[in-house]
């Protein structure tokens, strides 16, 4: 897209890429009120920061997009009734995360542009910071098909796919409701806090009036690669997490267990996904007072190398058939072997989780954890088993909480012309 020209003579010594010194499409109206949360941002010398990461393509980006170190997530709730309403919103929305995701304000001019007296339509606290790859990944809740009750809205409840329904409660579940569900979820990804918390703040402040914010979580530190040029993580449990990940250059894989096919249900959701969020609550205090052996028994790997038990790598395969002096190697409750596609029969998932810490519980408590996400082609048939054997018998249990949790159809992506749910709205 070509520049700016007001600005072209000012920017063109300047490298990499500026929200205020890029022009792209004309500017898009917004609803004036404001919403969002406060976040450092950390700077980096790292050129990925500079990085643009596509916004139309034939996946949505953020599933197999190389994970980014930060996190803004939000569910909203829907109050208009007016499908046309939300369709204009969806259009606004694609607007402004097309510019954000290409390092450009919300709004064209939006901080500064409308004059002192009316309200800004970009909040500026992204200006001159750079693209840092940040994503914006959409999603529909089986809440904007139809009700609680089985009322249609939107005229949509023909459309919702027969796999995209509420998850069942597992056992020792623990939810919160304000923490779980949500008609429409937005993932923000980037390498820069400020950058995903400037996405997420703005998308919220131009729907004021049709949806508000529901629920939100802010990540740092990922928990899983997603990419053979990622190191594996670790989680605040300080083990390497996700080291048996899907990674996007197993396009085979990927195909299998990520992405839908035009034939498995709806057409509309042909070369999207299902995204699945848990929010789990980590003991922290309780952990920390565990034995390094309890810990590796636990979990089922070494903590410093991240090898499975009774090997010295941690890419080797898990050894779920020998015995040690006192029993298995890998303990038949370990973490490792009941989240592991040998014990599930070939189940994978994509996961994409995210650290967090919110202060402490009230109690002299850290609230800290997991916040999980996982990406897959069928929620019922692989999240849902998965989580049952964990939840029945995982030794982990012992020092964690699932508070929050909620399932999205997330569509393909977009093309030249496409706005976000357009083949949702379409049919």
């Amino acid at each position: 897209m070509s520049r700016d020209p007001e600005r072209a003579r000012h920017d063109s010594g300047r490298s990499g890429v500026s929200r205020r010194g890029l022009f792209g499409t004309a500017g898009v109206g917004v609803l004036a009120a404001g919403a969002g949360v406060l976040a450092g941002r950390a700077s980096s010398p790292d050129s990925s920061v500079s990085a643009v990461v596509p916004f139309r393509a034939e996946h949505q980006a953020g599933i197999v997009t190389p994970a980014q170190d930060r996190l803004h997530f939000a569910a909203f709730d829907v109050h208009t009734e007016s499908r046309d309403e939300l369709v204009a919103l969806l259009k606004i929305w694609t607007a402004m995360a097309e510019r954000m995701t290409s390092g450009r304000e919300a709004v064209h001019d939006g901080a500064t542009g409308a004059g002192e007296y009316m309200p800004p339509t970009d909040t500026g606290e992204a200006l001159d910071l750079a693209p840092a790859r940040l994503t914006l990944t959409i999603g529909f809740g089986p809440s904007l098909f139809t009700t609680s009750t089985g009322a249609d809205r939107f005229g949509l409840s023909k459309h919702k796919p027969t796999v995209l329904a509420d998850l069942p409660k597992f056992t020792a579940d623990a939810l919160d409701p304000a923490r779980s569900g949500g008609d429409i979820a937005i993932q923000a990804c980037a390498d820069d806090p400020q950058v995903a918390v400037h996405a997420i703040r703005n998308l919220a402040r131009a729907g004021f009036g049709v949806v508000s914010v529901r629920w939100s979580q802010l990540g740092f530190g990922r928990t899983s690669s997603t990419s053979t040029s990622q190191v594996t993580p670790r989680n605040l449990l300080g083990f390497k997490d996700g080291t048996r990940n899907i990674k996007a250059e197993d396009r085979d894989t990927v195909s299998k267990f990520v992405w839908v096919d035009g034939g498995d249900d709806t057409a509309w959701m042909a070369g999207g996904s299902y995204l699945v969020t848990r929010r789990i609550r980590m003991l922290i205090e309780p952990w920390d007072r565990t034995s390094l052996h309890e810990q590796e028994r636990v979990i089922g790997r070494a903590k410093g190398t991240g090898a499975p038990l009774g090997g010295r790598d941690e890419f080797e395969q898990l050894d779920l058939e020998s015995a040690g002096p006192s029993g298995p190697l890998i303990d038949t409750d370990a973490h490792v072997r009941l989240a592991s596609r040998d014990e599930l029969g070939g189940i994978q998932i994509l996961r994409r989780g995210y650290n967090f810490t919110d202060g402490s519980d009230g109690f002299g408590h850290l609230d800290a954890g997991l916040f999980f996400i996982a990406y897959c082609r069928d929620p019922l048939a692989q999240f849902v088993p998965m989580q049952e054997n964990l939840a029945r018998n995982d030794a982990l249990n012992e020092y964690i909480k699932h508070v929050g949790s909620a399932v999205f159809a997330v569509p393909p992506g977009l093309g030249a012309d496409e706005h976000w749910g357009s083949g949702l709205f379409a049919l």
